[in-house]
């Protein structure tokens, strides 16, 4: 318990006192904002900063520091290592700056960013690479809810469409269709903040019930070792898992949305950093939780950190009022994720072809094509047609890959304005040696060939092989880095809205 509390007192002080050193790297000014300066009353609106927060919360959280972080628990309370520090030197460094440099570039999306500091072809490379991952994340979070209210009411007794997946499916994505193109003041920050509310009182339940059922959370000296029951390696299984809880490539997809509601520079401390570390803290309490309640075979007879892990923790810590909200996580927070998905794949779009969205003819012309394809996959998925799963899985090792792209055009962009481009460079140097090291392990992708299984049908990770490709990639990274800052010294051009 006390490691536990020692790392929840090193996120708060990472907040205030790194968060406070990340923030002045930057240097934020009084310059006008583009939430100011365009204001279309759409996409570009000024919101408090109460809001933008909170928003931003839901935004970047959801399901992922709560799913990701049970399944981190697999490998026991060393996971709170990874929360703790991913957060404060990976994942809000990264959020920061993919929030911030939006807001310096006029509000553009990620893609646009990536391009402005790393050239024309990772710009096109990260424009399809956005739209595909979000709408993939959007479908997703359309159909596993659906599948949820249609369990619920199908175990209540309800009959007819209420039992009905593909009822709630399509509910779900007309709700999909109003959020992408209406104004985001209009349906998404009124009813984002209490989600987001939800979100943190759902944490603190579960963390008050740990303290006051009784239970015990395993310090992390004592468990310093690779507790996950099937023996799969920390390194990079563990940061992979765990990912929104630490850091996520998808919340550079979500930050360029309030980077258009910003009223001051100023606010991106608390509203970026600071909603990163609100959800390192939720990942903890939940990490902590699964570490508390179960044993490792255990939790992954519960299926890790899915939605039933979910139920039974929130029931155990919380009682009736915990099932309620649980229930609540597990539908309302997936189709707050869902809903931003498709807004961001709208104003990627935007972005990409130069069109004006406060027209609302632009916003229909791109709704219709983005949620047309999402109802496509999610319908077909329903009727039993379309199998993505598969393709699902490619997710975790991409949306890390995603965080290491955003972190080195991070980098480039402090070395531009001459200012310590290493508080970037060395997370983007260790995310990229993770995100090698999965990809060379993971079944999913090339472990499928290295790896081989047993007579028993375990699992042997070639980690002979995958980690010195990892670190030998990792230091090649870095060195290219390194290589291309020495022959520039002209600071990039800003060509995405023919400036």
């Amino acid at each position: 318990m006390i490691s536990f509390l020692l790392c929840l007192a090193l996120l708060i002080l990472g907040y205030v006192f790194y968060g406070k050193v990340v923030a002045n790297t930057f240097g934020p000014d009084d310059r006008e904002t583009p939430a100011v300066k365009i204001n279309d009353g759409v996409d570009y609106v000024v919101l408090p900063q109460w809001k933008l927060f909170m928003i931003q919360l839901l935004n970047i959280a959801g399901l992922g520091p709560i799913f990701g972080a049970l399944s981190g628990a697999l490998w026991g309370p060393i996971v709170f290592l990874w929360i703790t520090f991913g957060t404060i030197f990976a994942g809000g460094v990264h959020d920061y700056f993919s929030g911030m440099l939006s807001e310096r570039n006029e509000g553009v999306s990620i893609s646009e960013i990536s391009g402005i500091y790393l050239g024309g072809t990772m710009k096109n490379v990260m424009r399809v690479f956005s739209v595909v991952l979000l709408v993939m994340v959007g479908t997703v979070f359309a159909v596993g809810p659906a599948g949820l209210l249609q369990l619920l009411c199908s175990k209540s007794g309800a009959a007819g469409l209420l039992s009905s997946k593909m009822f709630w499916l399509i509910l779900i994505l007309i709700y999909y269709f109003i959020a992408t193109f209406l104004s985001i003041d209009k349906l998404i920050g009124k009813i984002y903040p209490v989600f987001g509310i939800c979100l943190i009182v759902m944490a603190v339940g579960v963390g008050l019930g740990i303290f006051t059922k009784g239970y015990e959370i395993p310090e992390i000296w004592s468990h310093f070792y690779n507790m996950h029951p099937q023996g799969t390696p920390i390194w990079s299984f563990m940061f992979i898992t765990v990912a929104c809880g630490a850091i996520s490539g998808f919340h550079a997809t979500q930050s360029p949305l309030m980077a258009r509601c910003l009223k001051s520079e100023k606010q991106g401390h608390f509203v970026f950093y600071g909603a990163m570390v609100t959800e390192g803290i939720i990942a903890l309490i939940w990490a902590a939780a699964g570490c508390a309640l179960y044993t490792g075979e255990e939790l992954l007879a519960l299926g890790g950190g899915g939605s039933t892990a979910v139920y039974d923790v929130c029931s155990k810590t919380m009682g009736g009022i915990g099932i309620a909200l649980a229930m609540l996580g597990v539908i309302a927070c997936p189709i707050t994720s869902g809903d931003t998905a498709f807004r961001s794949a709208r104003l990627v779009l935007a972005d990409w072809f130069h069109l004006d969205q406060k027209n609302w003819k632009n916003r229909l012309m791109l709704c219709i094509p983005v949620l047309g394809v999402g109802a496509f996959l999610g319908i077909g998925n329903a009727l039993g047609k379309i199998d993505y799963t598969i393709i699902w899985r490619y997710f975790s090792w991409t949306n890390q890959t995603l965080a290491m792209i955003v972190l080195w055009a991070a980098s480039m962009y402090l070395f531009y304005e001459k200012k310590n481009y290493w508080i970037t460079a060395v997370p983007a140097t260790f995310m990229s040696a993770v995100s090698i090291t999965y990809f060379m392990l993971g079944n999913e992708c090339l472990g499928q060939f290295l790896n081989h299984k047993t007579a028993d049908g375990a699992v042997v990770y070639n980690t002979a092989v995958a980690y010195p490709v990892g670190i030998i990639a990792a230091a090649l990274f870095l060195g290219i880095f390194l290589y291309s800052i020495k022959k520039r010294d002209v600071k990039p051009q800003y060509e995405t809205l023919g400036k």
